[in-house]
């Protein structure tokens, strides 16, 4: 099983028309590590999600969400804060614009006190990405989690960078610091990159990142591609697919998904395995992270790929 934690939201998509004193909102459920939780379950994999959820008409359809995608809620807090929602405009190249309504909502509120004191023993790997990780007291929760659980359980981050949450980049840089010593995974975009660590090179800072703790540390690239390396000191790329791109959100999130499924399926989801692991088998895992990533890029909004998509058989 794995538990995905955190930012759970709605996302707005703002669609503007001749009249300017109109706007049309088309609203989807959203969350970085929500999302990764959808694609683990598209993917035939149980997954949780640990967060706090609103009773207001967005959390209800939150909650419905994961019940239609068989996600699991036993780890869900119930709360009378409202949802966060994420106003989101599409450039030219269907990169997505946030803007965010976030004050003191359901998903920034979790306390260090209601992380449980243990999980179920089928639980297998715990993923944590961007705002929840540095807005507190959320960031203070999960930060708990990590610690008390890194020593059993496999542990994927993301930073996931947004400014528009929290502007202090010396934050986020901090938290990345503290994070990755505890994560076997770590994944960011060059656009993380270039806003953590303006002018250092991807290899300088995948190595940084390994030298830290991680086992296998990985950037995205976009339309290049991905590169990774590993604590055995394996480094692979991969280039990326050429498609027509509805937008890019989510991208990043299902190539998380495909990645820890991939991963899980292949018998690599353990620090021991990923510092053992081939160039070959680290290309292959690459590979099939970005060709999910591309489906969903050929897709309006986070609707991730299901096994069928990238012709895959059922799980046993």
């Amino acid at each position: 099983m794995f538990l995905s934690c955190g930012d759970a939201l709605f996302d707005l998509f703002v669609e503007t028309g001749d009249d300017v004193a109109q706007i049309a909102l088309a609203g989807r459920v959203g969350g970085s590590p929500l999302n990764v939780a959808l694609g683990l379950a598209r993917l035939g994999h149980p997954a949780g999600f640990f967060t706090k959820v609103s009773r207001d008409v967005f959390g209800s359809r939150i909650r419905g969400f994961m019940a239609r995608e068989s996600i699991d809620q036993r780890f869900l807090i119930p709360t009378d804060r409202n949802t966060t929602l994420a106003m989101v405009s599409l450039g030219a190249d269907g990169s997505p614009a946030y803007a965010f309504y976030i004050d003191g909502t359901a998903d920034r509120s979790i306390e260090p006190s209601d992380v449980p004191d243990a999980f179920p023993e089928e639980l297998a790997a715990i993923h944590l990405a961007s705002y929840s990780t540095v807005t507190e007291p959320t960031a203070s929760a999960l930060m708990r989690l990590v610690r008390q659980e890194a020593e059993r359980r496999f542990v994927s981050y993301d930073p996931n960078i947004r400014t528009a949450i929290e502007p202090d980049i010396a934050i986020w840089r901090d938290k990345v610091a503290e994070l990755v010593p505890f994560a076997a995974l770590v994944k960011a975009s060059e656009e993380d990159l270039e806003q953590l660590y303006p002018g250092q090179d991807v290899e300088a800072v995948l190595a940084d990142w390994v030298g830290a703790g991680a086992d296998m540390a990985v950037v995205t690239r976009g339309e290049k591609g991905a590169v990774a390396l590993t604590a055995g000191g394996v480094t692979a790329s991969v280039d990326g697919r050429r498609i027509a791109v509805a937008d890019t959100v989510g991208a990043g999130d299902t190539f998380q998904a495909a990645l820890l499924a991939a991963l899980k399926e292949r018998g690599h989801l353990s620090r021991p395995a990923l510092r053992q692991a081939e160039r070959a088998t680290v290309e292959s895992l690459l590979a099939f992270a970005v060709a999910a990533a591309a489906i969903t890029c050929s897709r309006r909004g986070a609707d991730l790929p299901r096994r069928a998509d990238l012709i895959l058989p059922p799980l046993a």
